[in-house]
């Protein structure tokens, strides 16, 4: 999706710093935050947090 961080951040109510940590493997969301996050970007959690298969 054509997203900034800021914009998904705002959108799932956490800061634009949560959501880097997220993306470099630094935090580990809460289902919730992980559903919300889903939610906004129409993905399931599969295609988001799923481990990726070699």
């Amino acid at each position: 999706m054509d997203i900034t961080q800021k914009e998904l951040a705002e959108a799932v109510g956490v800061s634009r710093q949560t959501m880097n940590a997220i993306e470099q493997g630094d935090y580990n969301p809460t289902i919730k935050l992980c559903r919300a996050i889903c939610k906004v970007l129409g993905k399931s959690l599969d295609e988001l947090f799923g481990e990726e298969e070699n």
